[in-house]
């Protein structure tokens, strides 16, 4: 029998740490560590790490947000998804949280169906997307300023979505890796 694939942890000695620029939502860092007796330094996005909601309804369509992202200079579409916001925050409060403020929607199920890194080459992000069923209203509406204010919500079916990803339509990583996941899983 084949050993389990999996990712491996891996703990150099950190020489040196230090964060260079301290932005609005997360920072970056500069870190010097001890690689096969060997010093290297590594800039990279120092993250809190974030959540994401593929939110199905009952006629199995996922729940799409298209907002402004200026990095790319696109308005794409996405799930809802957000910041762990405060220290050490349950990312599961966090999904509900997230579901409630972007599209002012609670559920009663939730499924943690996949967690992933954004880009491990750059960046410590993680990013765990949780499933959310059992759909209803939520009783506080919630106001949205910036990006969000002009966020454009769409039902759509699992098959129109996972299509759309593979045709290289839809873009954004941690829509396609919910979608996919979820139509693995069935």
């Amino acid at each position: 029998m084949s050993e389990l694939l999996a990712d491996e942890p891996s703990n150099p000695l950190i020489v040196s740490s230090e964060i260079v620029f301290k932005g609005k939502v997360w920072d970056i860092r500069s870190e010097v560590f001890d690689y096969d007796n060997q010093e290297l330094t590594r800039e990279f996005t120092d993250h809190s790490g974030a959540v994401a909601v593929l939110a199905v309804d009952d006629h199995g369509r996922a729940l799409l947000i298209q907002q402004y992202r200026h990095p790319i200079r696109m308005r794409d579409w996405e799930i809802p998804a957000g910041l762990l916001d405060v220290d050490n925050e349950d990312p599961l409060d966090a999904a509900k949280r997230e579901l409630e403020e972007e599209v002012d929607l609670v559920a009663s199920e939730w499924t943690d169906i996949v967690d992933f890194y954004s880009s491990p080459g750059g960046s410590n992000e993680l990013i765990r997307v949780y499933l959310a069923t059992g759909l209803s209203a939520s009783s506080k509406p919630f106001e949205r300023v910036d990006e969000e204010a002009h966020i454009v919500k769409r039902w759509v079916a699992l098959d129109e979505i996972v299509a759309a990803v593979l045709d290289g339509r839809l873009k954004n990583s941690i829509l396609a890796i919910a979608v996919l996941a979820a139509h693995a899983r069935g």
